[in-house]
């Protein structure tokens, strides 16, 4: 496989899985801060549970940037 194409997937397996972790990580801290303002009495577990979501979807971020990096292990 030629380098270039290589080096492209990688910036785009990066570039992807960063932009989709912000959209959804801002999306769900909006719908969080939603159910806290309508529910404070349930704003513990809310953020517990917002907490461990964010946390899940780095970990995909994660993934992404270690597939980007295998990627330009074959280069």
């Amino acid at each position: 496989m030629a380098s270039g194409t290589i080096a492209l997937a990688a910036a785009l397996a990066l570039a992807l899985t960063a932009a989709a972790t912000a959209i959804g990580q801002g999306i769900t801290a909006s719908k969080a801060m939603d159910a806290i303002a309508r529910q404070p009495e349930a704003a513990g577990s809310i953020r517990g549970a917002l907490v461990i979501s964010l946390a899940l979807m780095e970990a995909l971020t994660i993934y992404g940037m270690l597939i980007a990096f295998m990627l330009i292990g074959k280069i």
